[in-house]
């Protein structure tokens, strides 16, 4: 169905939603893969679709610490200007590790990520600069808006690896699919089979759709189609 990320990213934004994607994952039995639904689209009808580039945040008290044992400590931002400039095509910088005191992602880091052509950014934690990532249209979830800094209060400690976002594991290269209901993590090992089964089924309501419009009983339709 498709040859290409490019290709089959385009058509869960053009012909799919989470909702599809996340019913043929039940299916298949992994019934634990949508993140907190506190996690929302800082615009609306925002969409978000690529493969995980996962960042590990921790919690500090001083922007820069003397001395410290850990090298990272005495840099603003810990490494987060590396795990920013790391984002590849199609990846969605997705973080968690934090609490919940200050902004994750903001306006100029938007502006970097469309430069290096990432489809979005997923948050477990607050967005700031929110007029202008709208304005930039860049992909954005997070739990909210909220301008307080992260310099003097946060650092990434790492990026590339595996983290868990709400008991739910999420690998490099994962695919990412976001809407205003959710957003989902794919397994990379079963997206083939997801993505196949999302699209049948979406290609399959249409047909309902019309049935039910036509005045079909919805017990005659589900019999029919074996889709509601």
């Amino acid at each position: 169905m498709w040859q290409s990320d490019d290709e089959l990213f385009e058509i869960a934004r053009t012909e799919l939603f989470t909702a599809l994607v996340g019913d043929i994952l039940d299916k298949m039995g992994y019934e634990h893969q949508f993140l907190s639904p506190n996690i929302k689209p800082v615009e609306k009808t925002m969409i978000v679709i690529g493969r995980a580039m996962p960042v590990l945040e921790a919690d500090v008290f001083a922007e820069s610490v003397k001395n410290s044992k850990n090298p990272i400590m005495e840099k603003p931002f810990g490494i987060m200007f590396e795990a920013l400039d790391s984002l590849k095509k199609n990846e969605v910088y997705i973080c968690t590790g934090s609490s919940f005191n200050y902004a994750l992602w903001g306006g100029l880091m938007s502006t970097r990520a469309i430069k290096l052509q990432a489809n979005g950014a997923v948050v477990n934690g607050y967005s700031r600069d929110t007029n202008e990532i709208e304005k930039l249209n860049f992909p954005t979830f997070s739990i909210g808006t909220y301008a307080q800094d992260q310099g003097p209060r946060g650092k990434v400690i790492d990026y590339g690896i595996p983290i868990e976002i709400n008991n739910i594991k999420i690998d490099p290269g994962d695919i990412v699919f976001g809407d205003r209901d959710g957003v989902l993590i794919i397994p990379k090992d079963v997206e083939k089979e997801a993505f196949e089964g999302a699209i049948g089924k979406a290609r399959g309501e249409q047909l309902v759709k019309e049935a039910l419009e036509n005045g079909m009983s919805t017990v005659d339709a589900f019999e029919k189609f074996g889709i509601m």
